[in-house]
């Protein structure tokens, strides 16, 4: 298991070097103003289960993965705001059916942030308890990043 944790550090260290190294290769500075790619990873041991957590925030939309006890890909899918009456539309992308494990989270994340949400996800079906505290921890998350809609009373124009 540590193993696969070292692994899993090492392809993160990848990733945002690989991230760096586009954004200074398109001119880009690490101002969270510039409407650039962001990239957080993270991990939370919820319940004796280990679930990794991958967010990219891109200028209208944000790809998020959780993974559970692996860093396996999972199901994808997309959620986006739809119009005239703020419903939210979400679709199987990638792994077969539609679930309620991933669709559910992607649909509420956008209902959170207002964003198009890209959603990759391996939580084991037939596991609420788990998908809710993975749902509770990466909100947590987007929350403490500043990538949620804040609440208000009132409408914005």
């Amino acid at each position: 298991m540590a193993g696969e944790e070292l692994n899993h550090d090492a392809l993160f260290d990848q990733l945002r070097s690989s991230v760096e190294r586009v954004k200074l290769d398109n001119g880009q500075t690490n101002n969270d103003d510039d409407g650039g790619l962001q990239l957080t990873c993270f991990t939370d041991l919820v319940d004796e289960v280990t679930l990794y957590f991958q967010i990219i925030r891109l200028p209208r939309q944000i790809y998020a993965w959780i993974g559970c006890n692996s860093t396996k890909f999972g199901q994808l899918y997309a959620a986006a705001p739809t119009r005239p009456n703020n419903a939210v539309s979400v679709s199987s992308i990638l792994g077969g059916t539609s679930d309620n494990t991933g669709s559910g989270i992607a649909r509420r994340l956008v209902l959170k942030t207002g964003l198009s949400i890209i959603l990759a996800c391996n939580i084991p079906k037939n596991s609420p308890v788990l998908e809710a505290n993975a749902e509770k921890k990466l909100v947590e998350k987007l929350v403490s990043l500043g990538y949620t809609k804040p609440k208000s009373g009132g409408s914005s124009s």
